[in-house]
């Protein structure tokens, strides 16, 4: 058995029960290519590779891209790629691969130390949305960030996170997944989360001035929006802003739903 490295955050995932929700999750259909990051030992790719005719796979240990090719290699629906998936040019790599291109939906298991920049890899950001989005993206990741990315309004889970990510896609809990269903346990519980990018109806006039209003806004949760955004308009002004948004004049930033957040941002000049 290939011992996972702490160095690359590696958890094996055993849980049967958590697989099978995983690919349900997927909702892998004919003709869908698929892009998993951090195959691991190849538990969920054999799963993955069985429901699909295209798989490309990111995996950066070279050990484990040994054994994934010795396992799984001579399928011809499954393309292994060694590398780092931040760093790695997706499209240009597989250029000369037209069965592999242009992966629409995304299943992993990833290294949780770098949950924030793969988010950032598959979604974008307010201010520069990926030009291709993924129609699905299934991904296990740590509990904290799932209640995070899925939290509503006037809870204390809602954040800056919460907005940026649910700007560019609705989320969705799957599923909760105990720290034994892995090997070696990790120190954190789990949960698998579905993002749907999506087209906002409603979009906001000047990303930019979003991306730093929710920066500001979440600066200090603690204090009143009228205050963290004292900066940009004097906290009477604000106050009169929000009522007439139908907003708390005393409104903190975890009270302001996404849609008011891009009101505010319209507003706010």
């Amino acid at each position: 058995m290939i011992r996972p490295r702490k160095s690359f955050a590696q958890h094996w995932l055993r849980s049967e029960v958590v697989l099978e929700k995983i690919v349900k999750a997927a909702e892998i259909k004919e003709g869908d290519r698929l892009l998993e990051i951090g195959p691991g030992t190849g538990i969920l790719t054999r799963r993955l590779l069985a429901e699909t005719n295209a798989l490309v796979s990111v995996e950066v240990d070279r050990d484990l891209c040994k054994h994934l090719v010795k396992k799984l290699g001579e399928k011809d629906n499954f393309m292994l790629l060694q590398g780092d998936i931040l760093e790695l040019d997706l499209d240009a790599t597989l250029a000369n691969f037209p069965k592999f291109q242009n992966p629409n939906k995304v299943v992993a298991n990833i290294p949780y130390n770098i949950t924030g920049p793969i988010l950032k890899r598959l979604l974008g950001t307010i201010v520069q949305p990926v030009r291709q989005s993924y129609d699905s993206i299934v991904l296990l990741v740590q509990k904290e960030i799932c209640d995070r990315l899925c939290a509503k309004p006037n809870s204390k889970n809602f954040g800056a996170l919460s907005v940026r990510v649910q700007y560019l896609a609705n989320c969705e809990l799957i599923c909760d997944v105990p720290a034994t269903a892995f090997y070696p346990p990790p120190k954190v519980n789990s949960a698998v989360v579905r993002l749907r990018p999506s087209l906002r109806e409603k979009k906001v006039r000047d990303p930019r001035h979003l991306a730093m209003l929710v920066k500001l806004g979440f600066a200090n949760k603690r204090k009143m929006l009228r205050n963290n955004l004292k900066s940009l308009m004097e906290p009477d002004r604000l106050s009169l802003l929000l009522e007439e948004l139908n907003l708390d004049p005393q409104s903190r930033g975890e009270d302001i739903s996404v849609e008011k957040w891009i009101e505010l941002s319209d507003r706010i000049t």
